[in-house]
């Protein structure tokens, strides 16, 4: 042995050995965890690891033996299963949100048996067991498969193949499976293979998988629990958009990725199956002396995993023939039998018809379903020949003709159908690009409403619906474009939110500023060409331009500044919209962004280039030639006007661009005096869009708020329902009128507008009074009554309070004399607010025997209006003290913290009852409260006073996020004062 080192150490052999045996029961212990580790699989939620067992799958009904699945004979060994953290293993395919392009799945033969029994215990965990045989042509060479599979148990795979072409061979050879594992972050299932797939043959992937039917959410396969017929049911429904299939079973989950399916349901005999296609035949299997029905379908045509759909439910129908193909209308019994469900059916076939007519391309399903769930988190889904609804968005109640019920159903059902075209027929390549799905959906829902009603105003519909809302959310810091790029995208959850009105209300306008700066002829040729060409197939947004850009090419009447694609990818790939501020004086026109709040020198350099505005415009009532604003800044001689003459320019006619539109002083100057002269020369879509632009772009810090305010100095003059709605929605706020801080506006606003309010109030007042029955196809005055009753009983307008107290009396009085659903809210308030117990307990009465939700809510929140504060503690200590589902739809203390009385009320109602408030809605309601009740803070102090009263209410993580908010709070309410002030001012020049 050599000598030691001079830098070394001396270890007794003692201590040598106790390290060794240390070391050994280390590394057993090592592969103990690593052997355990090996055995776990994919869990569902309840479980973390479980290994596939035929007999611990669901049991049948009454203890019987149900069909598990079983492994296939032969001797192959059995690998092991895995789940690996992301930090346990190498990097790979598995760690992309994309599918590898290794295998492209052609066939899928799925069977699905969940075990819903009508014994009315659907309290109990409900499961279902499934099979699914998918026939996948191999792209290139690979010894792995990926899969997407989520919440789902899965029996050992196999793998059969090569196959030979256009043959189910039964004879076919085995591809050994070695290991499967799951990547839970993607959601995907891997298979090693003992042999590589070899390119450009077909092969078949079994597997057999159980997986939960969900109660609490509206995804995957999920369970609806409902009353009809005075019967506690249930049913089974799907939600497989946008990445919910992969919960359902095991499948190739990305668009692109289209096959046939050929479904077999598996069903209790007293419930009716649907899927996507009629119903091929039926058979009865029976399970140890347990009968079940075998429902199976018809093979559908080519189509992505999400458009997959199947119902299991207790249904009744109605049905007709449109062109030889059936439609059915599926709903509860109850509703079948009181007809709700035959406005929809009659709308549903001549809306097919007129689609099939306009793209020239037929439907190609033999059949359609449209079913009514009780409860539909997504509100509607487009699946192919299965659409599903929120009953509330199909089925058209009695009661509801003085609603815009009638109106939302036929939106809800033109948009679900225009997805037949867009989106089932022709689907985008992938979810960056969902807005070619229902952006073209939402234009055609609102084009198609437009021709079986003609006499709708179109533009201010569309204004209404779609423009309004985006316009007041979308902005240049805003991260979301409505086409993003495909490496933008790195989770699933990412995909879930492009569900919103940039991909909806942004994407409908951009297919309306196309059409509006082409023709009708020319857009619709295109799209004919386009969904022609992508039939069953996938597209991207360029595939899209293309079309254009070849219809554009075909003619010689409209000449464009660029391509087709260079415009519109100018708006699509970025967020936000510009400001088009026109100088009347000297002709020039510029562009820029548009921010919330602006704030001096913000240039272009924060937002990278510039749009490509088509510039449809008027002057004098005359429609001008389109110009084009393709730069910063650009000189349009044709549009410019002098002092002394009587002329007046309007920018984006028709509103069909998508961007606001600011003048010079002498360009509003301009449009004042003519509303003044004469409104009705400016035709209401502009005098709508005058009074939205100003008011934005005075809170935005683009022009002054007189700017704004005087465009109101004429409206004693405006008879246009849905004009007066967005100058109350602008001027009429809580932070203006409804905080007792704001003494100093309230009464000038309440005299300048009362004064010009009456015309109007007299107009639909009369109309209530003599023959309400009047407003029922009044879509604009449906949606905005509810604002002017408000507003004119808020002023404390004697007639208003005087027609409250009558309308509120008669109902008390004859329960048959309903109060009108346009002011139903407003004149429950009212008459709580203006009555004593009485009145406040009838409500009660009726809020008790009421079952329909949105009612409950309606009378929930009208019981806040007393301005009694007994009565408000009162109905604050019933909402805690009696049985949660009492007041289950409305939390009653934020509800009494929003009124004005109802703020100091809550305030000491929490001294001693925050413990229960909180058991009762949850900590989070604690801090709703705390805003509510704080709203109206400005300084630092009242900061520290509400944080000290709700110091032991809240948690520390709380404190510290309130703290901040409140902050943000009191700042935008001193911008508030300041415009307040300003608002004021000018009312006291103007009245």
């Amino acid at each position: 042995m050599g000598p030691p080192s001079s830098s070394g150490f001396f270890m007794s052999r003692a201590v040598a050995l106790l390290l060794a045996a240390l070391a050994v029961a280390l590394l057993l212990a090592l592969l103990v965890l690593a052997a355990l580790f090996g055995l776990c699989t994919r869990a569902p939620l309840s479980e973390p690891c479980s290994r596939w067992d035929p007999d611990a799958a669901p049991s049948a009904p009454g203890g019987q033996e149900e069909l598990a699945p079983t492994p296939k004979s032969g001797p192959a060994p059995e690998p092991a299963v895995t789940t690996l953290p992301p930090d346990w293993r190498l990097p790979g395919p598995w760690d992309q949100l994309r599918l590898p392009p290794w295998l492209v799945p052609l066939h899928y033969d799925l069977e699905l048996w969940p075990r819903l029994l009508p014994d009315g215990l659907w309290e109990r965990r409900l499961r279902f067991t499934g099979r699914v045989n998918i026939t996948v042509r191999c792209v290139a060479a690979t010894v792995r498969l990926l899969l997407h599979s989520l919440y789902l148990d899965h029996e050992l795979p196999e793998v059969l193949g090569p196959l030979s072409p256009g043959a189910r061979d039964a004879a076919a050879g085995r591809v050994p499976v070695q290991d499967m594992w799951f990547a839970v972050d993607t959601q995907y299932m891997v298979l090693e293979l003992g042999e590589a797939l070899q390119p450009g043959s077909l092969y078949e992937l079994q597997l057999r998988f159980t997986g939960p039917v969900f109660k609490g959410t509206r995804e995957g396969l999920f369970l609806n629990v409902y009353s009809d017929q005075g019967e506690r049911r249930a049913l089974i429904a799907s939600q497989m958009e946008p990445t919910f299939s992969r919960s359902v079973f095991p499948c190739f989950d990305e668009p692109a990725l289209k096959a046939t399916f050929n479904i077999t349901i598996i069903h209790h005999p007293s419930y009716v199956a649907l899927s996507n296609m009629p119903q091929l035949g039926q058979s009865e299997r029976d399970v140890n002396g347990s009968k079940w029905t075998v429902t199976t379908f018809y093979t559908t045509p080519s189509m992505p995993t999400y458009l997959v759909a199947l119902a299991i439910c207790d249904y009744d129908q109605v049905n007709r023939t449109e062109r030889g193909k059936e439609i059915r209308i599926w709903a509860r019994k109850d509703a079948i039998a009181n007809g709700n469900a035959d406005f929809a059916l009659n709308i549903t076939g001549p809306i097919f018809s007129f689609l099939e007519d306009l793209f020239n391309i037929s439907y190609p399903l033999p059949k359609t379903d449209l079913i009514a769930l009780p409860v539909f988190d997504n509100h509607a889904m487009e699946n192919w020949g299965l659409m599903m609804f929120d009953e509330s968005l199909l089925l058209l109640l009695p009661s509801d003709q003085l609603t815009v019920k009638k109106a939302l159903i036929s939106h809800i059902v033109s948009h679900e159908i225009g997805h037949q075209w867009f989106g089932n027929l022709v689907t985008m390549n992938w979810w960056n690009n969902i807005w070619l799905n229902e952006g073209f959906a939402s234009y055609f829902e609102f084009g198609i409403t437009n021709y079986f009603n003609p006499k709708l105003p179109r533009n201010e519909i569309f204004f209404s619906n779609f423009l309004h809302g985006v316009l007041s959310e979308d902005h240049a810091l805003v991260s979301r474009a409505v086409s993003m790029k495909v490496e933008n995208f790195t989770k699933t959850s990412e995909i879930h939110e492009l569900f919103d009105l940039f991909t909806y209300n942004k994407g409908a306008s951009m297919a309306r500023m196309l059409s509006s700066f082409l023709n009708e002829h020319v857009f619709i040729g295109a799209l004919k060409s386009y969904l022609k060409a992508f039939s069953y197939s996938n597209a991207e947004q360029d595939d899209l331009w293309r079309h254009f850009q070849m219809a554009i090419d075909d003619q010689s009447k409209i000449l464009l500044p660029a391509t087709v694609k260079s415009i519109m990818d100018s708006w699509t790939h970025r967020s936000g919209f510009p400001v088009i501020t026109l100088n009347v004086s000297s002709g020039v026109m510029n562009q820029e962004p548009f921010y919330l709040g602006k704030v001096e020198n913000q240039t272009l350099l924060t937002h990278n280039g510039t749009w490509t505005v088509p510039i449809l415009w008027m002057k004098n009532g005359m429609t001008q030639s389109l110009v084009w604003l393709n730069k910063s800044s650009e000189v349009f001689p044709e549009m410019q006007v002098s002092d002394s003459n009587n002329d007046w320019v309007i920018l984006n006619l028709n509103m069909t661009g998508y961007y606001r539109v600011n003048y010079d002083k002498l360009g509003w100057k301009k449009l004042n005096q003519q509303l003044e002269k004469d409104p009705k020369a400016i035709p209401v879509i502009h005098r709508l869009q005058l009074i939205d632009d100003a008011f934005s772009l005075s809170k935005n810090n683009y022009i002054e708020i007189e700017t704004a305010l005087d465009l109101t100095k004429y409206l004693a003059e405006e008879d246009e329902i849905i004009v007066w709605y967005e100058v109350l929605a602008n001027l009429i706020t809580t932070d203006l009128v409804s905080d007792v801080s704001k003494y100093d506006i309230y009464p000038l606003l309440k005299k300048y507008l009362l004064k010009r309010l009456k015309s109007i109030w007299n107009i639909y007042a009369t109309i209530i009074r003599e023959n309400v029955a009047a407003l029922q196809d009044d879509y604009l005055a449906l949606i905005s009554l509810e604002k002017l009753f408000t507003t004119a009983c808020g002023f404390d307008f004697e007639d208003c309070l005087q027609l409250s107290r009558e309308l509120f009396r008669k109902w008390m009085s004859h329960p048959e004399n309903k109060i009108p659903n346009p002011i139903k809210s407003v004149i429950l308030c009212y008459g709580i607010a203006l009555g004593s117990d009485k009145e406040w307990d009838f409500l009660l009465n009726v809020y008790t025997n009421t079952t329909e939700e949105e009612e409950r809510i309606q009378l929930a929140y009208a019981m806040c209006c007393s301005k009694d504060p007994w009565i408000l503690n009162r109905y604050m200590q019933y909402a805690i003290t009696a049985s949660p589902f009492t007041f289950n739809e409305t939390n009653v203390i934020e509800a009494v913290a929003a009124s004005e009385v109802g703020r100091y009320v809550a305030k000491d109602f929490l001294v001693d009852n925050w413990q229960t408030v909180s058991e009762r809605y949850g900590t989070q309601s604690l801090v709703t409260l705390m805003y509510t009740i704080g709203r109206t803070i400005s300084t630092d102090l009242q900061i520290m006073e509400l944080q000290q009263f709700f110091s032991n209410m809240l948690e520390e993580h709380q404190r510290i996020t309130v703290h901040a908010q409140l902050q943000t709070i009191k700042n935008e309410n001193l911008k508030t004062k300041k415009r307040s002030a300003r608002i004021a001012e000018w009312l006291r020049k103007n009245i």
